[in-house]
């Protein structure tokens, strides 16, 4: 089976198998040393093999997967030559944009149902409790039928629950009003940065993520980022909810001849900055299980020590490109860094890493049984699709050959919490037995009477039942004979209409 290239040195090459695609891995390395171009290079070896990948993109410059690269010049001649490729030439990528603001690709969305509480805490930073209250509404919509699917219907339901925060309360454990406006200042705060964009319906479904293209190549899902990276918790969680959802829908396959679906995480830093232990756990689960399922995730960052190490442990295939051992916090990266390759006699890995030029890197990958090969340091392959960003142009041109515009470019709002509560408002406000409620205009009518007619009937009576006044007399007069009921007569009389005793 052909194997997907990473480099070469003067010596020997390092290859990918594909049968330990799904091993996971790891690109890092400081900014401006190639990452991009590995990152690159791998999604294209992936999709000539008929894996389809998704990635996100940062800087606006793994859009060019979707266009050849120009004509090689003398520079990328003498590289293609270190590098043995003879049958090189600029191809293009079969390439899906996707973007959460629906402004660079088509919209990507998920429902708050399938977010669940614990991960839209986290978006919303909620603490134990705010996230406990949460868990409360969620159920409470569950046990009704009531659809939760964009912000209208969290927002519904909150209100929903402050109204009725006793008897919740006294069914499904205590909340607090002041937690539910906590919440209700949080989602406001959401809906500012643009997650009332992402929740809703069409929702994302996992099997326009795994396409291949009429050839059989697999298609790259490119995620427009740039404006996703600047709010770093709903970016992080975004994804990691995309991979909860690959672990929780896809079968068991076990080992395969290659991945059904590599998943890249750029910055993968910001998964874990701040992250409570219980999320951490939840994605060392998610990725140690997830290979099972037939998906690699490969983590992109500067540097190694971005990742937790029990995390990093389990990431077979490594790309590091140079880091520069300027402070006390870089040296160290440097030693962690050495200390995960497997040794090579004729290289001295520490010294290696803070040597490296633009475009090289050390690199190892899993061989035959599973075993990390030594590392290797090689010049880095080159992809044949454009290296940097595309022109709106060409942008608009991909996204009118895109198979899935039609199924997602346009939001549906059915029936769900938010109009569902709506109408039980509006039918208790119909209710004829409410009374005190002002007429249109500020005015009671007959058919909506008002607070002075209601008062005015329960003193007065109607034709149907004597009112509070003609019951008292009658009982009054009964006593009229007596010095004490004259005294009891006038008072009850003058107290109500005004006189005096």
């Amino acid at each position: 089976m052909t194997e997907i290239l990473i480099g070469r040195n003067d010596d020997t090459s390092v290859s990918l198998d594909p049968r330990y695609g799904n091993r996971h891995g790891m690109i890092a390395g400081a900014t401006g040393t190639g990452k991009s171009v590995s990152l690159m290079a791998l999604a294209e070896g992936f999709s000539k093999l008929g894996v389809p990948c998704f990635l996100a993109d940062a800087k606006g410059d793994l859009a060019g997967l979707s266009m050849p690269a120009g004509e090689p010049g003398d520079k990328l001649k003498a590289r293609l030559d270190k590098l043995h490729l003879t049958d090189w030439k600029p191809q293009a990528n079969p390439v899906i944009f996707w973007d959460i603001y629906g402004k660079l690709g088509h919209p990507v969305r998920a429902t708050i149902s399938e977010m669940g509480p614990t991960l839209l805490g986290r978006i919303m930073e909620l603490n134990d409790t705010q996230e406990g209250v949460l868990e409360v509404i969620f159920k409470v919509a569950d046990d009704q039928g009531w659809l939760l699917l964009d912000l209208p219907d969290l927002r519904a339901m909150l209100g929903f629950a402050s109204e009725n925060a006793k008897d919740i309360s006294a069914h499904y454990g205590l909340i607090s009003t002041q937690s539910i406006a906590a919440i209700q200042r949080a989602l406001l705060k959401l809906e500012q940065d643009g997650a009332d964009q992402f929740f809703g319906e069409p929702a994302l479904e996992l099997p326009d993520l795994m396409r291949q293209d009429m050839s059989g190549r697999g298609v790259i899902n490119v995620l427009a980022a740039d404006q996703l990276i600047l709010k770093p918790r709903l970016y992080s969680t975004f994804l990691l909810w995309l991979l909860s959802e690959l672990f929780e829908q896809l079968p068991e396959v076990g080992d395969l001849d290659q991945p059904k679906l590599v998943f890249f995480f750029d910055e993968a830093h910001l998964l874990f900055d701040d992250a409570p232990p219980a999320l951490q756990q939840r994605v060392e689960q998610v990725v140690r299980l997830i290979r099972s399922k037939g998906v690699g995730v490969y983590f992109c960052s500067q540097n190694p020590d971005d990742v937790p190490g029990n995390i990093l442990g389990q990431l077979g295939n490594r790309v590091q490109h140079a880091l520069r051992a300027f402070t006390p916090r870089d040296q160290k990266a440097v030693k962690a860094a050495a200390e995960t390759f497997v040794a090579n006699p004729k290289l001295n890995v520490s010294e290696a890493i803070t040597q490296l030029g633009v475009g090289e890197a050390l690199a190892s990958t899993l061989r035959d049984g599973g075993v990390p090969s030594p590392v290797e340091r090689v010049l880095v392959t080159t992809p044949t699709a454009r290296i940097g960003a595309i022109t709106d142009a060409e942008r608009t041109m991909v996204r009118q050959r895109s198979p899935v515009g039609g199924k997602y470019d346009t939001p549906i709002n059915r029936e769900s919490a938010a109009e569902i509560l709506a109408q039980r408002a509006s039918t208790k406000a119909a209710d004829p037995q409410t009374i005190g409620r002002p007429a249109p205009g500020g005015a009671a009518t007959k058919e909506e009477p008002g607070w002075t007619d209601a008062v005015r009937d329960a003193l007065l009576g109607t034709n149907r039942r004597q009112g509070m006044i003609e019951a008292m007399a009658k009982s009054a007069s009964r006593a009229v004979g007596s010095k004490l009921g004259q005294q009891i007569v006038r008072g009850v009389l003058g107290g109500i209409f005004g006189g005096k005793r």
